[in-house]
């Protein structure tokens, strides 16, 4: 497969599939977007409606319009934009509800960090997109009440109540643990921050990511095991030997994206040799040829294939075989990892988007459900969007 070959192929996919998929879930009764699908395709319209989920549909629609410049898109994500404005954010408050109801009446009023963090990444896309400078403000509201509010002098905190007092972080924790601080709420702040950047330009934004980039590199990263550490205590104790392979191979592309947004060459040269050991220690020990399995957790691999995952994998590839073209690895590990996505993740029956998640052969997991607030077009739709990106536009 040549990289025009797997820019037309990610170009015709996010077309073809994605965009129809998504664009067809909008609720135009009570605004956002449905915000579940069971395994049999049947929309359940009164359904709870996450805000990540409408967060991460105003980014990828306001992000798929930069790309395309097609006009529905961007009313797509006007329609998200709006529904995040009027029904997700506590106007009373402060910040981003976890979830509302169908009806967009508040139903968890949980302030999560992580999920701040994502509303960041929408608004300032949309912003980009649109040009609308409400959209701007609220990003920079938003950075403003996570570097003020959601966070103490040793690093980022959790979940909180609709007051901003610090709860138990159950949405966040996995594994038997329960984490004060994780790996991905950092992460994804970084993603937030560099995309609010790229929007701003902002000095004090700049600095946020610059710290962020120092707590990756002095708490979260493990030298000795060329890993990140995934939950950890107050005090950045690591609480469980979990090897994340998804959120490494996410992260080795998204830090260095980061890194050349923020243009710091001591942050790069800080950064860059983590995410070359993530990319090359999960093709050494964990990619089998064709797939990436999701975890290993006290030396025992989880061998499912979840959708978010392989999408991941592909970039982070993609990212380290454009870094280093000599290894031919990274070449073939995209282009497998391509069409295991396309042959088994990619749910072909009519009217569907991806599984959930495969067995290591490809056959699904039945049940799983195609979408609800953790199942968006946020993952594989920014792989496509990123190949393209990254590969070229071709007419």
């Amino acid at each position: 497969m040549t990289k025009e070959e797997l820019a037309e192929g990610a170009r015709a996919h996010l077309t073809g599939t994605l965009i129809p998929f998504w664009e067809k879930l909008r609720d135009e009764e009570h605004g956002g977007f449905y915000g579940y699908m069971d395994y049999d395709l049947r929309v359940d319209q009164k359904a709870v409606k996450g805000c990540i989920l409408n967060s991460r549909i105003c980014w990828f629609f306001s992000r798929a319009y930069c790309e395309l410049r097609e006009p529905q898109l961007l009313e797509d994500a006007r329609h998200a934009f709006t529904f995040m404005r009027d029904r997700c954010f506590d106007r009373q408050n402060g910040g981003t509800f976890w979830s509302v109801a169908y009806d967009g009446r508040p139903e968890d009023t949980t302030k999560h960090t992580y999920n701040q963090a994502f509303s960041i990444y929408a608004l300032s896309e949309y912003y980009l997109a649109s040009g609308d400078e409400e959209a701007l403000r609220m990003a920079m509201e938003q950075f403003h009440l996570i570097e003020t509010k959601m966070k103490d002098g040793i690093g980022y905190l959790e979940a909180l109540d609709i007051l901003f007092q610090p709860v138990s972080n159950d949405k966040l924790s996995e594994n038997g643990v329960m984490a004060d601080r994780t790996m991905n709420t950092l992460l994804h702040v970084l993603e937030a921050y560099t995309n609010l950047y790229r929007a701003t330009d902002n000095a004090e934004v700049k600095q946020a990511l610059e710290e962020i980039f120092l707590q990756f590199a002095e708490k979260v990263w493990n030298p000795e095991k060329r890993r990140q550490e995934v939950f950890f205590d107050n005090q950045w104790n690591s609480l469980i030997d979990l090897y994340s392979y998804g959120h490494d191979i996410e992260a080795s592309w998204l830090m260095d994206y980061g890194c050349d947004i923020m243009g710091k060459k001591e942050i790069t040269d800080l950064i860059r040799p983590m995410t070359d050991a993530m990319a090359d220690n999960l093709m050494k020990m964990a990619f089998d040829g064709r797939s990436l399995p999701q975890e290993c957790e006290r030396g025992a691999v989880n061998e499912a294939r979840v959708w978010w995952v392989q999408a991941e994998a592909l970039l982070g590839y993609l990212n380290a075989w454009q870094k280093y073209p000599e290894r031919e690895d990274y070449r073939n590990a995209v282009e497998q990892e391509w069409n295991f996505i396309q042959t088994y993740v990619v749910d072909h029956r009519p009217g569907g988007e991806w599984f959930w998640m495969v067995h290591k052969d490809g056959t699904p997991y039945e049940g799983k459900p195609i979408v609800e607030p953790w199942k968006c077009p946020y993952h594989n739709g920014r792989m496509c969007l990123e190949i393209i990106r990254r590969l070229g536009k071709p007419e």
